[in-house]
């Protein structure tokens, strides 16, 4: 499959980076963007400049280029997961603001009936937040929350990584073993 991994400036790039390899690692295309905030929040927390994420993907793209091949329609990608998804970057999907490439892809993907899951990482969230979870909800869109479970028994913040970033690869029908799954 031909993925687009969209990382923005919420918390967690760590989610983002671990999907990254475990898509590679499975044979998958992976096409990134990355927002300005986005590049200040993997920095800080994981320590990544744009060279070297450049070596994990296979196209890394200019965010403000909305000329883009991931910008239209005819180019074929099979999935976009934004991770982790920012508040702003959710309004401007759900009120289809394509604002900056990222945002573009991601109405692509909506107005394409293509698979579009998106993962906020904000806490608490307001009326407006959920609002806007909701439209995108209606329109399709998988979204999957980082928040972890605790049934696999967890001994690492790597094991946490693991669960979520394999609950989105179900999202994506890709296989995995990241985790134990629960069988009662």
């Amino acid at each position: 499959m031909k993925i687009v991994v969209g990382i923005t400036g919420a918390s967690g790039s760590v989610y983002a980076l671990r999907l990254i390899e475990v898509l590679r690692h499975a044979g998958h295309e992976v096409h990134a963007v990355v927002t300005d905030s986005g590049w200040q929040v993997l920095d800080y927390e994981c320590g990544v400049s744009r060279g070297m994420l450049e070596t994990r993907v296979n196209v890394l793209y200019d965010n403000d280029n909305v000329g883009a091949a991931i910008a239209s329609g005819s180019f074929k990608v099979d999935a976009m997961v934004v991770l982790p998804c920012s508040m702003k970057t959710v309004a401007s999907i759900a009120h289809s603001m394509s604002d900056n490439l990222l945002t573009r892809a991601a109405d692509v993907m909506l107005k394409e009936g293509r698979k579009l899951v998106i993962v906020p990482r904000e806490t608490p969230m307001h009326a407006i937040h959920l609002e806007n979870l909701l439209k995108l909800a209606q329109l399709g869109v998988r979204i999957v929350p980082a928040a972890p479970g605790f049934y696999h028994r967890p001994r690492s913040i790597a094991d946490l990584v693991d669960m979520l970033v394999g609950k989105i690869c179900d999202q994506l029908g890709v296989d995995t073993d990241l985790f134990t799954r629960w069988e009662g």
